[in-house]
């Protein structure tokens, strides 16, 4: 969708339209805000998709969340667009389904990463620092949802993560609206694997972002924008390897030039798809940034009569996740525990904690995994639970909270599992 919107070099009137021409703030940029100034322009784009082989599409809402708004002054608004965007993709998916009965068209109600991470601070030198919180975002994303499904979408996509904290948040109010219904749709999930490491932003590597979500039950998990075909295809297949639910992969149009385009060709595109399919990565193609409608008619052809990607049997196991992902199976050999991060067991850790002595704590942790630990047992009395579990991420952390709110506040929402 953002490509397609650039390519029409909209200036600050276009995104204004009548409605908001004396609008306080800037509003260029703003593509969410075109459902309602520009709504058949958008409406324009989802059908070129559908005329390309597209079955299904997602509602401009990328940003639509009110934390992403605020940057617009737009928070009050945020219901309204995700209402309206999904009204313009079901019309237009509605048209196409009535044209060929035999093949449906679906709308995806996409729930965006927002410009704000829960599990990472923004400030360098503060590390503990958060500019939303969990409970922020569930607000935000409870929102959004109900205007989406108002709004007539088939489905639920939570796309682009790169903090996965973020998603738990957003999965939980998608959830949590669902209950409030009293009806359910399905979910899809989408991450972000940032660059050649191959961990998302908050770095957690491929498998390790999948058990953290996988409680979620979505009905496809994938990856998404970041990295063209090349450089994304190693953790589409990871993921194809231990994937309980359908794979999707939404590539970039490769890597951004110089002047930030995107220069694959629709048809050097089809090509790594094809190569993707016959491999049996994929039960649903897409693409990402730079992929225009070519795109998409060159991926729906070069796949057409390729078989899915058959659901694997995996075995049940326990599988936890910090950055890294540890999977307990019956035939696991012992696994080290530290107990040294213990207010109950470990007078030294419970005085740093007192004290407030956070990085002198931190390297209690620290020691224990450099000297063999897998995961951590963290015990929190009243009074000790200001220790930001993000500093201890890179392993699974065994909490035994005592029952007050304090303790209970840090156990809830974790980027890990």
């Amino acid at each position: 969708m953002g490509t397609m919107i650039q390519g029409y070099k909209l200036d600050e009137q276009d995104y204004r339209g009548t409605r908001f021409v004396d609008w306080p703030s800037d509003l260029k940029g703003n593509n969410d805000l075109l459902v309602l100034t520009q709504p058949q322009l958008i409406q324009d784009i989802h059908t070129a998709y559908l005329e390309a082989g597209a079955d299904i599409l997602e509602t401009n809402t990328f940003n639509a969340t009110t934390i992403a708004m605020a940057d617009y002054d737009m928070e009050s608004l945020s219901a309204e667009i995700n209402l309206v965007a999904a009204q313009l993709a079901r019309a237009a998916a509605d048209a196409w389904t009535a044209k060929t009965p035999e093949k449906p068209r679906f709308v995806a109600g996409v729930l965006g990463p927002t410009n704000r991470t829960c599990s990472i601070s923004p400030d360098v030198n503060d590390p503990g620092y958060r500019n939303v919180t969990f409970d922020e975002l569930v607000v935000a994303y409870s929102e959004s949802t109900r205007a989406l499904i108002q709004g007539g979408v088939d489905l639920i996509l939570i796309e682009t993560i790169f903090d996965t904290l973020n998603a738990k948040a957003c999965a939980f109010a998608v959830e949590s609206v669902f209950d409030e219904l009293g009806f359910s749709l399905p979910v899809m999930i989408s991450g972000t694997i940032t660059d050649a490491s191959g961990r998302t932003l908050s770095g957690q590597t491929t498998e390790a972002f999948y058990n953290a979500l996988r409680h979620v039950k979505p009905i496809s998990f994938g990856l998404n924008c970041a990295l063209g075909p090349d450089e994304l295809r190693p953790y589409v297949e990871e993921l194809s390897r231990i994937s309980e639910c359908a794979v999707s992969a939404h590539p970039n149009a490769g890597l951004p030039n110089a002047f930030g385009e995107y220069d694959l060709s629709p048809e050097d595109m089809a090509e790594h798809v094809k190569e993707w399919a016959e491999s049996g990565f994929l039960n649903l193609i897409g693409g990402c940034c730079g992929t225009t409608p070519e795109h998409i008619r060159q991926m729906a052809q070069v796949t057409e009569t390729v078989a899915p990607r058959v659901l694997p049997d995996i075995p049940v196991a326990c599988r936890l996740s910090g950055l890294e992902p540890l999977t307990i199976e019956k035939e696991t050999l012992f696994i080290n525990v530290g107990e040294r991060t213990n207010v109950t067991g470990s007078a030294r850790f419970k005085r740093l904690i007192k004290e407030e002595q956070y990085d002198e704590a931190l390297e209690v942790a620290r020691q224990q995994v450099e000297n063999g630990a897998r995961s951590s047992i963290s015990t929190w009395m009243r009074g000790c639970w200001m220790l930001k579990p993000a500093w201890c991420a890179s392993l699974t952390c065994v909490r035994q909270s005592q029952k007050s709110p304090k303790s209970r506040s840090w156990s809830t929402p974790r980027s890990g599992k």
